[in-house]
């Protein structure tokens, strides 16, 4: 089991950047990979970025060059720094942990509202 609580959620002008924090309530060492996922109104929840063991990273391509997904594992905290925000990336922001043993399980945080508007 693993409890994830985001924060970092706001109202942000087009140009703008947030960071979100997922804080895990578990060793990040101890999960095979952590992300952010996104839904926005009327859309299917989509990957925007994921950090796996081994420090691989993978990003959507709507993001590359704007997002950038980091750890502190000291802090057990996953970290989602979102630059030249758009409209488009207004949504729900997911902190999202898989861990697999005998099977996978995939846990979810409670979400953080992002709008970006002028």
């Amino acid at each position: 089991q693993v409890q994830l609580v985001e924060s970092g959620g706001g109202l942000v002008q087009p140009g703008g950047s947030l960071r979100l924090s997922c804080a895990s309530s578990r060793s990040i060492f101890s999960i095979n990979a952590m992300g952010w996922y996104r839904q926005a109104p009327g859309k299917e929840r989509e990957l925007v970025a994921v950090i796996s063991s081994g420090s691989r990273i993978n990003y959507a391509d709507s993001v590359k060059g704007r997002f950038t997904i980091s750890s502190d594992n000291a802090k057990n905290t996953v970290y989602l720094q979102m630059n030249s925000l758009k409209p488009e990336d207004t949504a729900v922001y997911y902190c999202n942990a898989v861990i697999v043993r005998t099977q996978k399980n995939d846990y979810w945080g409670q979400g953080t509202q992002v709008t970006v508007s002028s």
